[in-house]
């Protein structure tokens, strides 16, 4: 699996606590070895973001994504709180 940070991933990451970017590093690392671990929730979403999925970070924090050539490729999106992603 090929991870691709788009720039609004990478702005995102930027602002966010030196706590959270070693959370949403380890849920990279996890989401890596494998996908569909419990521990990430992955889940895909629906409405404005229908085609992308999102995996949990952390209690509050998501890292949201989209798949392409089956999951060989994933661009990360965005990553935050609940509320700032969605």
């Amino acid at each position: 699996m090929d991870l691709h940070f788009k720039k609004s991933f990478t702005k995102c990451y930027r602002k966010l606590s030196d706590q959270e970017k070693q959370k949403v590093d380890l849920a990279l690392i996890k989401f890596q070895d494998d996908p569909h671990h419990p521990l990430l929730r992955n889940h895909s979403l629906n409405g404005s973001l229908e085609g992308q999925r999102a995996i949990s970070a952390g209690f509050d924090l998501r890292i949201l994504y989209r798949e392409e050539d089956d999951h060989a490729v994933v661009y990360l999106l965005k990553t935050g709180t609940h509320n700032q992603v969605y």
